[in-house]
């Protein structure tokens, strides 16, 4: 056996001393290692481009933070698209034609949305979507960990509603007083539920509601819908500390965030919420500028979170508008006022010299008048006014106020002279959709909690007594007088889908069934909304799904109206496309044959913005 140098040996002897006083001097710092916080992550926001959409509050989160579903228009009819947040690629859901309000599953594998008059569901896995539940205006659901569904089957005078996730009968949840409505709702993590109240200016809001029906908690005065958003994921808060582990901010009570619009402006803040004691706590936090909301109704926002703390708004405009005159062949003749994001429902006055259109200036949306070169505000008042509808000799405008408050329908002479005057007066919504060309009668639409959309008439003079015209379980609209009177063009979804129907005019003697039983004939094949005579009545135009321009002749025998077949006349690159998303009609026909069409001019909307890691800390 050799034995080792003392030379070589101590080197490794006083390395090893060194190792263990380096060990025993680190031991203490490990406690302190362990309790250290880790850093703060930076605050991101990256934009996503979708197509252009008419719809530009319509887009949701799933909770898992991992994909997006958004409801946009491309080449084809307005339809949802989804885009994992991995890739780049969005692609369209099938079945989804004319979706509005999106929102996912607590698992994010299903997304509910609404069309037409049904609440549906879709699995992203694949199939066809499920009808859940009837409505008329859907306006907002969400989705509990219990399969149970909340939505509002209306944009007013109707109760928040429960049903299965997978169908069934749905009941009432709150209890809306006199002229008011309860929507856009949203689950929080206890069970418990944000939603807006529309109404008169003492009862709107946000409040926190539970499904027990115990009475509501109004949680702060607003003039938009609320959003919470969760502590998880919040740069600063988004864990405490206690008991030996980190757990969410929601365990101990303290909330999340409540994220609304500051009054009068598209300022998007947040405010702490208690959970605990159901109150907002500390000072209001500015998160984001120029935020839409839903232009009119002062509900929804374009705003969605994640379960994760991911947030996404939607800033400016949907797509710019332009008013243009188009001839037979689709090709442009000409433009009407400016170009503008906020215009709506265009009119055409009948000696097609002047255009009613509503629009949104400053935050309030009015009444406009485009002649020739000249443009002129026509009401004034501080709630929302849409619809008009020009009165046979072109001396009156009929109007909706889309706010609660205010359920009347109202006139005003179009030259501006004197105050506008209530025509009728109802507890339901309503909106003008034709006058007789000799102006004895107005025909509009009423929104029944029990039968959907309803056809009615009412007199223009003597005594204003409306009666109905047609009213049965369909969602039947947007109703159209021929030219000599006779005759009533409108839309029904009797079929399953909207449709293009003619039926005769019978005076009103205050009850349904003369209408109902005089027989109708359907004008469209494949689908078809918003129909519109010619001036001479030999021909009907209305757009069917693909939002192309048709054209159906239309032949008079005796007691019978004899439709022929319907062509194609010109894509019409109208706002909503041909799929009914509660736009109301956006062209009109002038006498010579031209057509006016509220025209999509831009091709991408407004850019969707993710933020992750938001920093409360940072913005105050």
């Amino acid at each position: 056996i050799i034995a080792a140098s003392p030379r070589r040996a101590w080197p490794f002897a006083a390395l090893g001393v060194a190792v263990a006083v380096i060990a025993a001097m680190a031991l203490p710092t490990l406690p302190h290692l362990r309790e250290t916080p880790p850093p703060v992550p930076p605050e991101t926001r990256v934009e996503i481009v979708t197509p252009s959409t008419g719809q530009p509050v319509s887009f949701a989160l799933s909770p898992d933070g991992r994909q997006i579903v958004f409801v946009a228009s491309g080449d084809g009819p307005s339809r949802l698209w989804l885009r994992p947040l991995a890739t780049t690629i969005a692609q369209p859901l099938a079945g989804t034609e004319g979706a509005i309000f999106p929102f996912w599953s607590p698992d994010s594998r299903s997304i509910g949305f609404f069309s037409g008059t049904a609440l549906k569901r879709l699995d992203v896995a694949g199939g066809a979507p499920q009808t859940l539940a009837t409505v008329t205006n859907g306006y907002g659901g969400t989705w509990h960990t219990d399969d149970v569904i909340l939505f509002a089957p209306n944009l007013t005078a109707t109760p928040l509603m429960r049903v299965a996730a997978t169908g069934g009968t749905a009941t009432a949840v709150t209890a809306p007083g006199a002229l008011q409505g309860h929507v856009a709702p949203q689950f929080l993590p206890d069970g418990r539920f944000l939603f807006f109240v529309r109404g008169a200016s003492d009862d709107t809001g946000i409040y926190l509601g539970a499904l027990d029906g115990g009475t509501p908690t109004r949680l702060m005065t607003s003039g938009s819908g609320g959003v919470y958003l969760s502590s998880q994921g919040v740069a600063s808060g988004a864990s405490a500390t206690r008991g030996g582990g980190p757990r969410s901010a929601e365990a101990f009570g303290e909330g999340g965030w409540l994220l609304w619009l500051r009054p009068g402006t598209q300022t998007l803040v947040a405010q702490r919420l208690d959970l605990a004691t159901a109150t907002l706590v500390g000072e209001p936090v500015t998160l984001a500028e120029d935020v839409r909301s839903d232009s009119g109704r002062s509900a929804h926002m374009a705003v969605s979170v994640a379960a994760t703390g991911l947030l996404a708004y939607r800033s400016g405009g949907g797509s710019l508008r332009q008013l243009t005159w188009v001839d037979r062949s689709g090709a442009a003749r000409g433009a009407v006022g400016p170009q503008d994001w906020t215009l709506n429902n265009p009119s055409v006055s009948f000696d097609g010299g002047r255009v009613a259109v509503s629009r949104t200036l400053q935050g309030n949306e009015d009444i406009w008048l485009f002649d020739g070169l000249r443009e002129s505000r026509f009401t004034f008042a501080a709630e929302s006014e849409r619809y008009p509808v020009w009165s046979g000799d072109g001396a009156r405008i009929t109007f909706s106020p889309t706010q609660l408050a205010v359920r009347s329908l109202y006139q005003k002479r179009s030259n501006g002279a004197g105050d506008a005057e209530p025509v009728v007066a109802s507890d339901q919504t309503t909106l003008a959709t034709s006058w007789s060309k000799d102006g004895r009668f107005l025909l509009f639409n009423s929104v029944d909690p029990q039968t959907n959309v309803d056809m009615w008439v009412v007199p223009t003079t003597g005594v204003r007594a409306p009666s109905v015209f047609l009213k049965t379980p369909f969602r039947e609209g947007y109703g159209m007088f021929s030219p000599d009177g006779r005759w009533v063009a409108y839309q029904s979804n009797e079929s399953g889908r909207p449709e293009i129907y003619v039926r005769a005019f019978i005076t009103p003697s205050g009850e349904a069934s003369a209408n109902q039983a005089a027989g109708q004939w359907q004008v469209s094949a494949g689908g078809g909304i918003h129909p519109v005579w010619r001036h001479d009545g030999k021909e009907l135009y209305y757009l069917n799904p693909a939002g192309e321009m048709m054209a159906a002749p239309i032949a008079i025998t005796g007691a019978a109206v004899v439709p022929g077949v319907p062509v194609v006349l010109f894509p019409a690159r109208v706002v909503g496309g041909g799929i009914d998303v509660l736009q109301a009609r956006q062209y009109d026909v002038a006498p010579d044959g031209r057509f006016l069409i509220n025209t999509v001019v831009e091709s991408a909307a407004a850019p969707i913005t993710l933020i992750q890691h938001w920093n409360p800390e940072a913005r105050k």
